[in-house]
């Protein structure tokens, strides 16, 4: 698994093996966006626009949006709303401004009740169109206020004296007087074009046109992350981070779960493969507190990333199997002997295997049965578990020798390491490994339904009498 891409089929099997943890996670998520919206008490959002006539680029507007939200045009809005509860500093946490297609700034507040949420937002937005025309009518100072006007008063009073020289001009009878009125024309038309110039640049002619487009509109839902929003959230982030866990764990897992792996962490030659029917086994006495029943209830007492167990085929294949196994073991040994048969604690589908292995053992039909000092050509075998965190293998007294069986995937290259190590030290060599896999089993027939191509066994004694005859 920690080399192999994570697939859709490994995503899959997760959710079918570990269906019930994810749900309770998630019930817990939605438990924890429930208290965080009963922490946070619901707010009510209210926008006001402003519209700004004439040419604005794009910068310009941005600029305009920022003053909208600025600590300036905040304080005297709170100033104006005069609510005590709440300051200045935490309004400026309430309000924002952003620039919205046709010149128009879009001011928005957040308050506890729509009622609140809407005055915001109008003060707001009236503040703000007092501040800029102030700021472009140049503040208050009188002579900045008054200079275009008496601007405008000199450019009349000259195109006044341009009149009355060009009138007082000999209107067409020497040549210097026509040129003279003709410069006279040129400079009127030049005021003129200029004074048009400075009007159309005037920020302040611009600027004191903007307008409130109407009251804010009284806000009928909560502003979100609403209380529904944060449990569906908080639901789906525990959903998301219980499965990103599982794959991440199962990413960085390094038991080896392959047949040569295995044997090569036990350095003891492989000697098959058998199965174990995936039948309910009866629960350990040490498995049945609240904590073991809450494990099984989860499905945390099963590996979830282990593949899907192939169909039981039947009972004399599986025989067959561990026959297999015990004919090598008997090749591999140069004389028949007793052997332990260590199984690694809480592994309950090495348990089976070794049990099954055992009971094979004890009817093995070798031909060398008689010859073998112990009654039977495959060793005596006995089982025993060891703790792979600590693990302690009996002495060397009858048995001389270890067979280690175990599941796939159930445990680490230093765990079974230190089961070989163990093993090495109560003077057992590990002369085989024998790795047991888990099979689906079929539905059990009733007895009182045979199959169809069953042969009842009188029909067929019937037929072997008469052929004996």
């Amino acid at each position: 698994m920690s080399d192999d891409p994570i697939r859709l089929v490994t995503i899959g099997r997760m959710l079918r093996r570990r269906w019930r943890l994810l749900a309770v996670l998630a019930v817990v998520g939605a438990l924890v966006g429930y208290g965080a919206s009963v922490l946070f008490p619901p707010r009510y959002t209210a926008s006001a626009s402003v519209l700004l006539p004439g040419q604005w680029e794009e910068r310009e507007l941005l600029t305009q949006a920022e003053i909208a939200a600025s600590s300036a045009v905040v304080d005297r809005t709170a100033a104006s709303l005069g609510w005590r509860d709440v300051s200045g500093e935490e309004l400026r946490d309430r309000v924002s401004a952003e620039a919205a297609d046709g010149n128009i700034i879009k001011i928005s507040g957040t308050a506890e009740n729509p009622e609140r949420a809407q005055r915001l937002a109008d003060r707001l937005a009236q503040q703000f169109v007092a501040f800029a025309t102030r700021v472009a009518g140049g503040g208050t100072d009188p002579e900045a206020a008054t200079g275009p006007d008496a601007l405008r008063q000199q450019v009349r009073e000259t195109n006044r004296r341009i009149t009355d020289l060009a009138e007082a001009a000999d209107p067409g009878r020497t040549v210097e007087s026509v040129q003279a009125r003709t410069s006279l024309e040129k400079l009127r038309t030049a005021l003129e074009e200029a004074m048009k110039k400075l009007d159309q640049a005037d920020p302040a002619a611009a600027k004191a046109g903007m307008v409130v487009m109407g009251p804010a509109a009284r806000p009928t839902g909560e502003a979100p992350p609403t209380r529904t929003q944060l449990i569906g959230g908080g639901a789906l982030l525990f959903f998301l981070l219980a499965v990103v866990g599982h794959l991440a764990a199962a990413r960085v897992n390094r038991r080896p779960r392959t047949e040569p792996e295995i044997a090569a962490a036990l350095g003891a030659p492989l000697l098959g493969t058998v199965d174990v029917p995936g039948e309910r086994h009866p629960h350990r006495p040490e498995d049945r507190g609240p904590l073991a029943r809450t494990r099984r209830f989860l499905g945390l007492d099963t590996r979830w990333d282990t593949p899907t167990p192939q169909r039981y085929a039947d009972e004399a294949a599986t025989r067959v199997r561990y026959r297999r196994v015990c004919a090598r073991l008997r090749d591999q040994l140069p004389a028949p002997r007793r052997l332990l048969v260590v199984v690694p604690d809480g592994d309950a589908i090495a348990r089976r295997a070794a049990g099954q292995l055992v009971a094979e053992a004890g009817r093995d039909p070798s031909p060398s049965a008689s010859r073998s000092p112990i009654g039977k050509g495959c060793p005596r075998l006995r089982v025993v578990d060891v703790s792979v965190s600590r693990p302690i293998v009996p002495d060397r007294d009858t048995e001389s020798g270890a067979l280690v069986v175990l599941s796939a995937g159930n445990c680490t290259t230093a765990e079974l390491t230190g089961v070989a190590e163990a093993c090495a030290d109560a003077g057992h060599e590990v002369v085989g490994v024998v790795v047991a896999t888990t099979v689906r089993t079929r539905p059990t027939r009733s007895a009182d339904h045979p199959p169809k191509d069953a042969t009842p066994a009188l029909a067929g004694r019937g037929r072997a009498t008469g052929g004996s005859a």
